[in-house]
């Protein structure tokens, strides 16, 4: 088997990085990441998650497709009322929004021309393992990857969400209608924030 090639730090130097433009609150909380990779996304009920991956749905959506995968609500009327609360009419001609599981959704995004985001609502319907994890992630070094997740306190709920997190080259808390930066990729203030009435309340400031 052929070794691998190895990378000097000028390799390093010179490479040329795919990054997200992001601007204002979007930069101040995450900077600029890579455009491809795995993100992971978890908090508790009631604090803005919804609300969040809607308005991220909206940012990206400047630069890519994407696909969102509706394991949890699927099509259903409580998630027409989200989208009628955000305006995604205003993104419906890069939005695409399915209900598949995960050999299914491999063979949708082995077509050409498939999102180059995929979002998978939620980590936990997926029933994966890390090792079908990592081996869903490896078949799409191209695209950026994003899972929602339950959470069990401050943490993802599972041994295998867990394992995700760590993995994730970004990866986002949401507390109190903010959304915090605990990844690689943190700008100046570390946090989104959702809802600025709410979140006040919550954090006092």
């Amino acid at each position: 088997m052929a070794i691998k090639r190895a990378f000097t730090v000028q390799n390093i130097f010179d490479k040329k990085y795919d990054l997200f433009d992001f601007e204002g609150e979007w930069y101040d909380a995450f900077d600029q990441p890579e455009t491809t990779g795995v993100w992971f996304i978890w908090g508790n009920s009631g604090n803005g998650k919804t609300s969040f991956i809607l308005q991220l749905i909206k940012e990206l959506s400047q630069f890519e497709n994407i696909l969102f995968n509706s394991r949890e609500e699927g099509t259903s009327h409580t998630l027409r009322k989200s989208f009628d609360n955000f305006s995604m009419a205003d993104v419906k001609k890069k939005l695409l929004v399915v209900n598949e599981n995960m050999e299914e959704l491999t063979k949708r995004l082995k077509q050409k021309k498939s999102p180059k985001v995929v979002i998978i609502d939620s980590f936990q319907y997926t029933q994966m393992s890390y090792f079908q994890y990592l081996r869903f992630r490896e078949q799409f070094p191209n695209k950026l990857i994003i899972f929602i997740s339950h959470a069990d306190g401050k943490s993802p709920s599972g041994r295998s969400a867990k394992s995700v997190m760590y993995d994730a080259t970004l990866k986002i808390w949401v507390e109190g209608y903010r959304a915090f930066s605990k990844g690689r990729y943190i700008g100046e203030t570390g946090y989104f924030t959702i809802w600025e009435k709410r979140a006040k309340q919550y954090w006092g400031d």
